[in-house]
């Protein structure tokens, strides 16, 4: 009896030390599932983390909303300085928001549409990389800075009016500006001096490498003069941001 109490006697407290691991674990398990909760406030936390582009969508609807705000807002200071007596007051204010771009513009100019290249290129030129295959940010900046300094008066990139501290950043193939995501192709819209902004594309050397992709991998560039257009007023919040396109 007593060599088997003795042979008995080391899984006792093994058993029990695993008993007490147990506990402790599903302790520790249920501080942590409560921690959750309360962070979550009930919700998913994977849902909210994990899910990029639905956090963008919504994000881009507030900014959608925000901007509609701001529109109004716009219209109503508008609609207060025209009921201003005072002309030379109402003079100055229209000069310095037709400087600054916050006002409609119309004329003629260029309009570039850049778009990824073909993804059978892969297969079909050697050493290509899907990196090589898509527009990337430098390749807008060029021709943004080009058109710049070919004279450009007024510019639009996609559905936005931009001004020279508008920013923009390039994630991928898709495209962030003021807060809005968008995919290919990129469209930059542009008033002023067609000859002469043309004449500064040709002499970019950013747009010289970009159009020696094109015809390596078939990215697609396509040039259209505008006899004339219309460009919206910016209506983005007027702060300079480090990256600044123009």
């Amino acid at each position: 009896m007593d060599a088997e109490r003795v042979g008995r006697r080391p899984a006792r407290p093994a058993r029990l030390r695993g008993r007490i691991g147990v506990a402790l674990v599903m302790v520790l398990c249920g501080i942590l599932f409560a921690t959750t909760a309360g962070l979550s406030d009930g919700s998913s936390i994977r849902d909210e983390s994990s899910d990029v582009a639905g956090v963008l969508e919504q994000r881009g609807r507030v900014i959608e909303d925000l901007t509609a705000e701001n529109a109004a807002t716009r219209a109503e200071i508008e609609r207060l300085r025209d009921m201003d007596e005072s002309a030379p007051a109402a003079a100055r204010t229209a000069q310095v928001t037709d400087a600054v771009g916050l006002s409609e513009v119309s004329g003629p100019g260029l309009r570039i549409t850049l778009t990824d290249a073909p993804g059978s290129a892969l297969g079909a030129v050697p050493g290509t990389e899907p990196d090589d295959l898509v527009v990337h940010q430098q390749d807008l900046e060029s021709y943004i800075n080009a058109l710049w300094a070919g004279g450009a008066e007024a510019m639009m990139l996609q559905d936005q009016r931009v001004i020279n501290g508008s920013a923009f950043r390039c994630a991928g193939n898709t495209l962030l500006l003021e807060g809005r995501v968008y995919s290919p192709p990129f469209v930059v819209t542009v008033i002023g001096p067609v000859e002469e902004m043309a004449a500064s594309l040709e002499a970019s050397p950013g747009v010289g490498v970009y159009r020696e992709w094109v015809d390596h991998v078939g990215l697609g560039e396509k040039v259209e003069t505008l006899e004339t257009t219309m460009l919206p007023g910016f209506v983005g919040p007027l702060t300079i941001d480090a990256e600044v396109a123009g």
